[in-house]
C-alpha cells in the first residue's frame, strides 16, 4: 500500500497488516533473544523467559507502521505518536533562530506556539516530517535525561533541532528530545535533503518527546491531552487561529 493514494470518498484499498520492524531495533532484539537462548540452554528458566518476553517488547518498540498522510498545502501533520502534554507561547530555540553560517535564515525571533508531544515506551518512536520541504538545519545538542514530560526538558535534555523550509519560504522547526530512558536520537536526514510531509526523519529510543514550533499566526487544531498519530493527525493549518475546545470523558 506504500505510495498509494486514498481519499475520503473511498478511493484506494486499505487492509490491516503487521507493522514492519525498523532495522535499528532488530539488532537489539537479536541480542536479547540470544541471551534468552543462552540462559535457556543453561536451564536458568527464571531468567530465560523474561528475556524472551523482553525481546518481543523490543520488537514492538521499534515497530514502523505505514501511515496515511493528509495532503494539503496548509496542513502541518504530527511528527510523533503520543500525548499532547504542553501547548505554550515560547521563543523558538536559539539554534533555530541565530545565523548558522549557511546563508539560509532561520526562524524569525519572537514568541510562537509550541506543541509538545510526549511519547511513552508504548508509542511508535519513528518521527516524521510535519511539512514537506528542504531540510535546512539538523543541530544535535548533548544534555541531561530528565523526564521528557517536564517543560525544562526542552532546554536541558539531549535533543536535536530540525528546520524544514517549503518552496514558498514557509519554515517550521521541531525538536526531538531524549527522556529518562532514551539515550540516543537517531537521525535519518541531513541538511539539503528534500522531504515529503509525513516522511520518516529519525527515531528516539525508549521514551521521549517532540516539540513543534508553529509558524507565526497559526494555532493548533489539537487539544491539550489529545492522543495523536505521527504522519496522520493534522496539528494545525497555516494561518488558522480558531479556538477549539474539548471535553474529557
Amino acid at each position: 500500500m506504500s505510495g498509494d493514494i486514498l481519499d475520503n470518498r473511498g478511493r484506494g484499498e486499505a487492509s490491516w497488516r503487521w507493522p514492519s520492524i525498523h532495522p535499528e531495533g532488530r539488532k537489539y532484539a537479536l541480542i536479547v533473544a540470544a541471551a534468552a537462548l543462552v540462559f535457556a540452554f543453561l536451564a536458568w528458566e527464571t531468567i530465560a523467559w523474561p528475556l524472551g518476553v523482553l525481546s518481543l517488547g523490543v520488537l514492538a518498540f521499534f515497530r514502523d507502521p505505514q501511515r496515511i498522510t493528509p495532503q494539503g498545502d496548509r496542513f502541518i501533520v504530527a511528527p510523533a505518536d503520543g500525548l499532547v502534554t504542553l501547548i505554550q507561547k515560547v521563543d523558538p530555540p536559539r539554534e533555530l533562530v541565530l545565523d548558522d553560517g549557511s546563508g539560509v535564515p532561520g526562524l524569525a525571533a519572537g514568541q510562537v506556539t509550541r506543541i509538545s508531544i510526549f511519547m511513552s515506551v508504548f508509542d511508535v518512536h519513528i518521527n516524521r516530517a510535519p511539512i514537506g520541504g528542504t531540510v535546512r538545519r539538523v543541530v544535535y545538542i548533548p544534555g541531561r535525561f530528565l523526564n521528557a514530560d517536564l517543560d525544562k526538558a526542552s532546554e536541558e535534555n539531549e535533543r536535536q533541532h530540525l528546520l524544514i523550509e517549503r518552496s514558498d519560504g514557509v519554515k517550521l522547526g521541531f525538536t526531538q528530545i531524549a527522556g529518562l530512558v532514551a539515550r540516543r536520537i537517531v537521525p535519518f536526514v541531513k541538511p539539503g535533503d528534500i522531504l515529503a510531509a509525513g516522511q520518516r526523519v529519525g527515531l528516539i529510543r525508549f521514551g521521549s518527546r517532540v516539540d513543534v514550533y508553529l509558524p507565526e499566526g497559526t494555532e493548533p487544531r489539537v487539544l491539550l491531552g489529545q492522543k495523536i498519530i505521527a504522519g496522520e493527525t493534522v496539528l494545525a493549518e497555516l494561518g488558522e487561529q480558531q479556538l477549539i475546545e474539548g471535553v474529557s470523558q
